[in-house]
């Protein structure tokens, strides 16, 4: 049977790695979070509805059609919102999922993240917040900013159970702010909305003069059979909603975010270790990791 697990393991890292057209160095892809979830990804990639692309039809999710009606209403909130300093990055270590991409510009306020509305949003976003509560397949949402010189590095987000839906609020419209994702580049533009899959390699930059600010949503998405839909909900109730991550104290945090701001000063460490002694802080990292595998097997 452990034969038989480890077997499973290994060939849907393997489906991972090479699905689409651009992938990781196998190094970067055997300790990227994606392995982790490799299993729970190919189900979901197996029973899903619609053709595995990068690109998908937005006229495939009428349900949330108005949420591009009111746009300017969105907006509204969201420029309001960066003109009182609360799309920010966070200044502590709770946001596990996201905290690679404050280093290079990238700002958020969340609205939900895979459970209800922060309370923070419903003060001070009551109309967005109103619009994504009546729209169920929305599992988390954000106002996103990328400032001019900002850009996100390539990644591939570590869970299939949703796609990405993006609605452009007060962007450069302009081809030099754009997202790429397995090798096509969309530009966003005001009142226009794209829905991708985050689990093709994807990275995004803006190198206009110009922010660029819009709604960030992840979809549930949608999956051939009831069962298969269920086991989805249960991970982004059960796992998922773990990273959690607040705008303010009135929030709460996820535990997997509580467990990272502890644990961040170990990988302090390690960003030390690997500017003085890039060899030691390889053997120590991939000594881990072996460590870890065999715990695996062993189990």
């Amino acid at each position: 049977m452990k034969a038989i697990i480890v077997i499973a393991f290994v060939l849907s890292v393997a489906y991972i790695h090479f699905r689409g057209r651009v992938r990781h160095k196998l190094s970067r892809q055997l300790s990227d979070h994606s392995t982790v979830l490799a299993p729970v990804n190919s189900f979901l990639y197996l029973f899903s509805r619609l053709p595995n692309r990068p690109y998908l039809s937005t006229a495939d999710f009428p349900d949330l059609a108005p949420l591009q009606t009111h746009w300017e209403e969105i907006r509204a909130e969201g420029l309001a919102l960066m003109r009182q300093g609360e799309i920010k990055r966070s200044d502590q270590f709770n946001d596990v999922g996201f905290n690679s991409f404050f280093k290079t510009g990238w700002k958020r306020f969340y609205l939900k993240w895979y459970g209800d509305h922060h309370p923070s949003a419903t003060k001070l976003c009551p109309r967005t917040t109103e619009l994504l509560q009546q729209i169920g397949s929305v599992k988390a949402a954000m106002f996103a900013e990328l400032p001019p010189g900002s850009r996100l590095v390539r990644h591939r987000d570590p869970y299939a159970g949703s796609y990405r839906y993006h609605l452009g609020l007060d962007t450069p419209n302009d081809p030099g702010c754009h997202i790429n994702v397995d090798g096509e580049s969309y530009y966003w533009r005001d009142g226009e909305a794209v829905m991708f899959d985050e689990t093709y390699i994807h990275y995004a930059e803006n190198t206009t003069d110009r922010n660029r600010l819009i709604l960030f949503c992840d979809i549930e998405r949608p999956l051939k059979y009831r069962w298969a839909a269920a086991f989805n909900r249960w991970f982004s109730r059960n796992v998922m909603s773990a990273a959690a991550a607040p705008n303010s104290s009135e929030d709460s945090t996820g535990a997997i975010n509580r467990l990272f701001s502890r644990i961040y000063k170990v990988r302090l460490r390690g960003k030390a270790m690997k500017k003085t002694n890039r060899t030691r802080y390889y053997l120590e990292k991939w000594a881990v990791v072996a460590v870890l595998i065999a715990f695996f097997i062993w189990i």
